[in-house]
């Protein structure tokens, strides 16, 4: 990470604009998954954050500005059912950007996490294959990169700390955070329903 904002950097001046996108779908299913795994997804999808703020933040608190975007996911603010390692290190990761965003925005750096659902890409794939897995995302619509890419630039336009590429986990957010009851209520039926017909 350090070698590769010194080469930016020295290529092209100082960066303005860091979007942090590395990510991985980790292990299906809960605590049973293997340390490694565990141990990929906490360094790519919190660590590689956490390594670009630390190398990119002296220089831009030092002059004032400078824009940090870490991809995170829906499953940050919400959950993934299909994979615990998953859920867990997106939460840590949408965890890190609000951090940031109340620490530095004074010092003029904004911050935003970008957290779509179901986006067509291969990483999307894995996740189709269990059946609750893919009725929480397809809940919300399957929508292509390009469209990510366009709420992004529409988000920093109005430097927003969330980008939702998907307008509907606005509305899934507020019901978990209203109501939590009735959310995992209503989050258990859902898993029950997809996994019946598997089970018969």
């Amino acid at each position: 990470m350090r070698e590769l904002i010194a080469e930016a950097s020295t290529a092209n001046g100082p960066i303005d604009i860091f979007i942090s996108n590395a990510g991985v779908p980790g292990a299906m299913g809960g605590p049973e998954a293997d340390d490694e795994s565990w141990e990929e997804a906490w360094r790519v999808n919190v660590m590689a954050h956490v390594w670009a703020a630390r190398a990119l933040l002296p220089e831009m608190v030092g002059r004032g500005e400078g824009y940090l975007i870490n991809t995170a996911s829906a499953a940050g603010l919400l959950t993934q059912v299909s994979s615990l390692v998953y859920s867990v290190t997106k939460h840590a990761a949408v965890s890190l950007a609000e951090w940031l965003a109340i620490e530095y925005g004074d010092s003029g750096v904004r911050v935003s996490c970008i957290c779509p659902q179901g986006v067509r890409t291969p990483m999307l794939d894995l996740a189709m294959e269990e059946p609750a897995g893919a009725a929480a995302l397809a809940a919300g619509g399957l929508i292509e990169p390009e469209d990510v890419a366009d709420a992004v630039i529409a988000g920093i336009r109005e430097e927003r700390m969330l980008i939702l590429p998907h307008e509907n986990v606005a509305g899934f957010l507020a019901m978990k955070g209203s109501a939590p009851e009735r959310w995992i209520e209503g989050m258990r039926r859902m898993v029950r329903e997809a996994r019946a017909p598997a089970a018969d």
